[in-house]
């Protein structure tokens, strides 16, 4: 997927989502491997219900790849890279 439309995708109904959502793809997404920019463009694919509570830390996404895209896009620094 290219820059625009994952900015485009990145936007949804929640400001708390598109402001993580956008600091992450402005500092972390030229740096992602391609199994990295799947698991990432699979998260967009997500439900904003879903990704608030586990960006909020109120659940956990049900696999692995998700759950380590979603502690990279929390945390901001790369640490907890899938």
């Amino acid at each position: 997927m290219d820059q625009n439309r994952l900015r485009w995708a990145a936007r949804r109904g929640m400001l708390e989502l598109d402001l993580l959502f956008t600091a992450f793809l402005d500092r972390h997404y030229g740096a992602l491997s391609e199994d990295q920019r799947q698991a990432f463009a699979r998260l967009l694919g997500c439900e904003d219900q879903e990704l608030y509570a586990w960006l909020m830390g109120r659940a956990e996404a049900p696999d692995a790849g998700l759950r380590a895209m979603v502690a990279w896009v929390r945390g901001g620094d790369g640490s907890a890279a899938p």
